[in-house]
């Protein structure tokens, strides 16, 4: 099926070709082509290619091919690190989030030039590693100032930038969350809502509970955001229930949940229209994996019929990597989930959550977005972790990372 735009690229000899989409997969020998505008044009098998296809061409050998990775939850824009409380971590202390202000502390005090360099240095990681969509989250300035200007520095990175002022309550005004609740809805909103799509609450223990985040979410409603929760990582609470009920494209950790919870989940979709218009749970493993912490249930989820997204949590604190295929190898590991369920949660999953249907697929319309790997086939991303299989990344049609076999 072709989109009538100019073709371009041509890519054949593909082992394995996975779409994300109701077909799934096209086993080999398929082809793709890249429409002029940076969008897919038309997918198959390589018998059935048009003939007037595309003006380059290019065979990968009999490797697979999937969609790049959607990474819908990070938070790039920082300073420093926090190697240390990782190491404590490992030798048995839990985690908690109070961390989050040391992270605050050097953040505030590095140039934008330094907290650029850094963010693209992680963003360039990414790429290489598969992910062509990044969603970028503040957090780590948790005053007017910094806030706005983390947004600002992310706005180099992504499109998808989230304010999320509601991280912590900062060290200056500990002990008077709500003062604190009334300056993230008011003078901190006002400034960083033109540098947003997204605005970002941590409803959980050691944050904000319940009153605070619904204030947070309706304010940045009110502002034109779209709304975000992180919700349920420390603890069983309202979280998961509150974004539901507002119409949240994501609540992000999911890591304890009631029957409740998933149930809300669920109906989410039938209500609004699946997947795009569902509450994905979006599931964080290499948080857990960081903070030896118990695992979700994605099995619970996925059985219940709940919209499943895998994002990286990229931090300093409880999950420093930008590598989706890591995910994916915990997410089959240690949640339960097939290999395709989570490489689907990681594409497809992660666009829904960023409510980005053009993105995540390879079907006609689409971005083309994709990934050669050194693989026949995409099992391999669980079959061979920790493995560099990424041998070529395309967006919008153009080599991006590594290069052609």
């Amino acid at each position: 099926m072709s989109t009538g735009a100019a073709e371009g690229l041509v890519i054949t000899g593909i082992g394995e070709l996975t779409t994300a989409d109701d077909a799934e997969m096209v086993e080999g020998p398929a082809a793709l082509v890249c429409a002029g505008d940076g969008t897919v044009a038309w997918v198959g098998r390589q018998g059935d290619l048009p003939r007037q296809a595309g003006t380059a061409r290019v065979d990968v050998g009999g490797r697979a091919v999937i969609p790049g990775f959607v990474d819908s939850h990070t938070h790039l824009v920082f300073a420093g690190h926090r190697a240390s409380e990782w190491n404590a971590r490992m030798a048995g202390r839990p985690y908690r989030a109070g961390g989050i202000r040391t992270t605050v502390d050097a953040t505030r005090a590095a140039s934008d030039a330094e907290l650029l360099h850094n963010a693209q240095g992680l963003a360039d990681e990414a790429l290489r590693s598969g992910t062509t969509t990044l969603e970028i989250k503040s957090g780590y300035g948790l005053d007017v100032a910094h806030e706005e200007r983390i947004l600002a520095v992310a706005a180099a990175i992504s499109d998808e930038r989230t304010f999320l002022g509601a991280h912590v309550v900062p060290a200056e005004l500990a002990g008077h969350p709500d003062e604190y609740v009334e300056l993230v809805c008011g003078p901190m909103l006002d400034r960083c809502a033109p540098h947003a799509r997204w605005i970002d609450v941590f409803c959980d223990r050691g944050a904000f509970d319940e009153d605070q985040s619904r204030a947070v979410l309706a304010a940045g409603r009110a502002a034109g955001l779209g709304l975000r929760v992180h919700a349920n990582q420390l603890e069983e609470g309202p979280g998961v229930r509150l974004g539901v009920e507002l119409g949240a494209a994501s609540v992000d950790h999911c890591t304890h949940l009631s029957d409740a919870d998933i149930e809300a989940l669920a109906g989410s979709g039938t209500s609004r229209g699946s997947p795009h218009g569902a509450t994905v749970a979006t599931l964080l493993p290499a948080a857990e994996f960081s903070t030896r912490s118990s695992y979700p249930d994605a099995r619970r989820l996925l059985d219940a019929g709940v919209t499943v997204a895998l994002a990286s949590d990229c931090n300093p604190g409880s999950s420093f990597t930008t590598s989706m295929p890591l995910v994916i190898a915990l997410a089959v590991r240690e949640m339960h989930m097939t290999l395709d369920e989570a490489l689907w949660a990681a594409t497809a999953g992660g666009a829904a959550a960023l409510r980005r249907p053009d993105l995540g697929r390879l079907v006609p319309g689409c971005r083309a977005d994709l990934v050669v790997l050194e693989a026949p086939t995409a099992l391999w991303l669980g079959y061979r972790p920790g493995v560099d299989l990424v041998r070529t990344v395309v967006r919008g049609g153009h080599l991006v990372a590594g290069g052609w076999p």
